[in-house]
């Protein structure tokens, strides 16, 4: 890690914003039980107003103009492709949005998308953090299972730098808004959440 410095990002407020709320040091028992200096809960950001504008503001700059729905796996995905689609709105850029379930409703008229999303739309997937992007080809699947197309795989923040390699291999463009290096860390050092 380089403390106190941060990569050059096209979004800085949206960096700092991460920076201050989102983003915790210390000594954290990861999920993979490794140990780490630090990890992030993106949420932090996604979820708070100001948070909100910052991450539709830079989502909304980055999206192909074909994009017609935007979603994800459930709970990654959620806080940004609502508040990402309640915005556009007013913004005349309609866009509809979904979660992917993590697994198939048994009631109801069941599958794994709740929602809005149909075999016409054209699809950002987006996430709040990736680290390998495994979430994200998950929920582009499901997607393609429904017939619609995803054009874009989208997270807020890349914490590996593995994402784009695996995205390519499935034919789909990767994008973040910030990097670990954005954050002042390096990808190999890059967390997931800890334990609760």
């Amino acid at each position: 890690m380089t403390e106190g410095h941060h990569g050059k990002t096209e979004f800085p407020e949206l960096r700092d914003h991460l920076l201050a709320h989102a983003v915790r040091r210390g000594d954290f028992v990861l999920k993979s039980g490794r140990k780490s200096s630090w990890f992030i809960d993106a949420k932090q950001t996604a979820c708070r107003p100001e948070g909100m504008l910052l991450v539709a503001d830079a989502v909304l700059s980055v999206l192909p103009e074909a994009v017609t729905a935007i979603g994800g796996l459930t709970m990654g995905a959620d806080p940004v492709a609502f508040s990402v689609a309640a915005i556009a709105a007013t913004r005349g850029r309609p866009l509809r949005s979904f979660s992917v379930r993590k697994e198939v409703k048994d009631h109801g008229p069941g599958g794994r998308i709740a929602g809005v999303l149909g075999s016409e739309d054209q699809v950002v997937v987006v996430e709040d953090t990736t680290t390998r992007g495994t979430s994200l080809l998950e929920a582009a699947r499901v997607v393609r299972e429904v017939g619609a197309e995803p054009l874009l795989l989208l997270a807020i923040v890349d914490r590996g730098g593995t994402c784009g390699a695996l995205a390519a291999g499935e034919g789909i463009a990767f994008r973040s808004l910030v990097t670990a290096h954005d954050l002042g860390f390096e990808a190999d050092e890059v967390a997931t959440a800890p334990n609760p």
